[in-house]
């Protein structure tokens, strides 16, 4: 699980400060605030770890990834490349299994973050990573740019097992080769250390908290009346949702995709099947309601074919699972909103997965609290967040939720001014009714 991030001089950020991240986290806030930059930080690293080039420092993506951002200097804050993009997330999970004394932990070890956090600079027209580094335990180890006209780097580390035990050759190596892509290190300096393998798998840790990223962006495709699927199993419902049929067929979860739509009251029935003797076309039918006739999926709302690839992601992503959702209650009506925020609550409850949730809904929202103040949620896995932007900048606070699900610090116009429509309504009935019984 992801349990800390940071980002600066990113975008509309010049810094987010460090951010905690719950099992479920919600952005909320005014348009063009930031939240939807800080949702693409996970994404950008994600596509980066699983670029091939090994010498591309950050894959700001194309028009076929998850985040598109364009050139380094594009995505610095302000647009100026004498300042360096800093990120840095924090994670605990079992594949740390192992620490910078390198002992091996067993499964019953207590689980121990992990901090990654990379400076990156625009110099000689391309990005460059000024420095990188991992720490955990009170242990770092990372590399420095030690000169940028030849771009060679040093090793940096602190902590007692390194300076005792770790370094075999020389206490500060020197000289060494640029990093691979901008967190790992090159294959020479596994010779500064008597067990080889111990950079490369922070390396490892690093692209495996990765590739337990899951990205849905907010626009979805529309029905189709058939779909074909010829026994592939997708990783997810795909970042624009294309592979959400695909994704339930493989993983058998039909039934429970069916219960939440039933939960959501957006449909009665939802079942697939294949249409006639073939065996890779399928159709969705639905019911709307128990007497209505059944009919396929793009003759029903277009908010159910929205929430169908949300729906699969909570669904079948493996325990442990990082899920990004970007406005999840498009096209829905404020009682669906509300019961999408059980979804979510059901899938980090049951299976397990980390949720961050971008969103306008205040039924989303106001969910969220009431199960807290049911304690079906508690407050320290909830992490809510409200970005706005000022002077030039995106500022962020942290919503302060009390164990009843109360918000003691509650942003001025956070979703509207629903006491002064209110008011002014009576206001203006009460103007009315005066003048009319003259």
């Amino acid at each position: 699980m992801i349990t800390r991030l940071r980002a600066e001089n990113f975008k509309s950020w010049k810094d987010t400060g460090e951010l905690r991240l719950g099992r479920l986290t919600g952005l909320f806030g005014t348009n063009s605030s930031g939240k939807t930059s800080l949702l693409q930080l996970l994404p950008l690293l994600k596509q980066t770890a699983e670029f091939p080039d090994l010498n591309r420092v950050l894959n700001t993506g194309s028009q076929e990834s998850p985040v598109y951002l364009g050139t380094l200097p594009e995505i610095i804050h302000g647009h100026r490349t004498d300042s360096a993009l800093r990120l840095a997330i924090t994670w605990a999970g079992k594949e740390l299994l192992f620490d910078f004394a390198n002992r091996i932990f067993d499964d019953d070890h207590p689980l121990k973050e992990i901090t990654f956090q990379v400076s990156i600079i625009w110099r000689t027209g391309r990005p460059t990573v000024e420095s990188f580094e991992y720490g955990l335990g009170g242990e770092s180890l990372g590399m420095r740019l030690t000169s940028l006209a030849d771009e060679t780097y040093e090793l940096t580390h602190h902590g007692e097992h390194l300076e005792s035990s770790k370094l075999t050759e020389q206490r500060h190596a020197r000289f060494l080769a640029p990093p691979i892509k901008c967190y790992g290190f090159p294959p020479e300096v596994q010779k500064y250390f008597e067990d080889i393998t111990f950079p490369p798998a922070l390396q490892f840790a690093f692209e495996n908290i990765c590739r337990k990223v899951h990205y849905l962006g907010p626009i979805r495709p529309y029905a189709f009346r058939v779909y074909e699927w010829g026994g592939e199993q997708p990783a997810d419902a795909g970042w624009d949702g294309e592979q959400a049929i695909s994704a339930i067929l493989a993983s058998k979860t039909v039934k429970q995709v069916a219960e939440w739509l039933k939960r959501m009251d957006l449909i009665h029935s939802f079942r697939l099947q294949t249409v006639g003797k073939s065996r890779t076309i399928y159709q969705c039918q639905v019911r709307t309601t128990p007497t209505a006739t059944e009919v396929l999926l793009p003759d029903v709302g277009f908010g159910v074919s929205q929430i169908l690839p949300v729906l699969a992601n909570c669904a079948i992503l493996p325990e442990g699972s990082t899920l990004l959702l970007e406005q999840p209650e498009i096209h829905l009506h404020p009682f669906a909103q509300a019961a999408l925020a059980d979804v979510l609550i059901d899938a980090i409850k049951n299976r397990n997965i980390q949720i961050i949730v971008e969103s306008h809904s205040e039924h989303i929202l106001r969910r969220i609290q009431r199960r807290i103040s049911r304690e079906v949620l508690s407050a320290e896995e909830a992490a809510l967040y409200f970005c706005s932007f000022e002077n030039g900048a995106s500022a962020i606070e942290e919503l302060e939720v009390d164990p009843y699900g109360n918000i003691r610090n509650w942003p001025k116009h956070f979703f509207g001014d629903e006491m002064g429509e209110l008011a002014d309504m009576t206001v203006a009935a009460m103007e009315r009714q005066k003048a009319g019984s003259k």
